[in-house]
């Protein structure tokens, strides 16, 4: 009787790509695209953003591979790697804004910003049905401090737990506890309006 093939571990991948084999590399990507796109989005919260870090990242995982010691699981060094590429674009769009004009605010007699803006009048069944609270919820983690914004985003958008959260953004499990609950408070204040009756 025939054997089924088995999947090869992070770990035998990573030895063969480290030998060369580039085909191994592939299954490395394959085995982690979702993953690293939904937490690439889910931190940039910006589709553009997302998919440049996506390619970054492996573009990196590539390079630096040599680097991995195997002290930490793969997956943990992947998260640190999106993340890390997720703040350094955030870094270089915070730069890009300060240098911006402001002169170039928007001419607020144009009739079209004002349809840009949400109604005061809206009750809050409306403005959920409009889908406004997705839109508050997201603008709301977007400002989130990007420290913050990871561990709001690995603990309760992708479950990892205090742990791992604690090992991809070299925090302690304390400090991680610590800004996953003032993360809380802030979105909490965030969305305030929407928690009304």
């Amino acid at each position: 009787m025939k054997e089924l093939p088995t999947t090869p571990t992070d770990a035998a991948l990573i030895a063969r790509i480290k030998k060369g084999d580039e085909r191994a590399f592939t299954l490395l990507v394959r085995r982690y695209e979702q993953t690293v796109w939904g937490f690439a989005y889910k931190l940039c919260r910006d589709k553009e953003k997302a998919e440049e870090s996506f390619q970054d990242t492996f573009v990196n995982v590539y390079r630096k591979l040599g680097q991995f010691d195997g002290r930490s699981k793969f997956s943990t060094w992947l998260y640190t790697i999106v993340a890390n590429n997720c703040l350094m674009k955030r870094r270089r769009r915070k730069l890009e804004d300060l240098l911006e004009s402001y002169d170039e605010a928007p001419d607020t007699d144009d009739p079209s910003v004002h349809d840009q803006l949400a109604s005061w009048d809206d009750t809050p069944a409306e403005r959920l049905l409009q889908g406004e609270l997705k839109e508050t919820l997201d603008e709301a983690i977007r400002k989130l401090p990007d420290d913050y914004r990871i561990v709001f985003v690995l603990r309760d958008l992708e479950q990892r737990t205090a742990e791992e959260t604690a090992a991809i953004t070299g925090l302690s499990v304390p400090a991680v506890k610590s800004r996953l609950r003032r993360s809380r408070i802030f979105l909490r204040e965030q969305l305030h309006g929407f928690m009304k009756a």
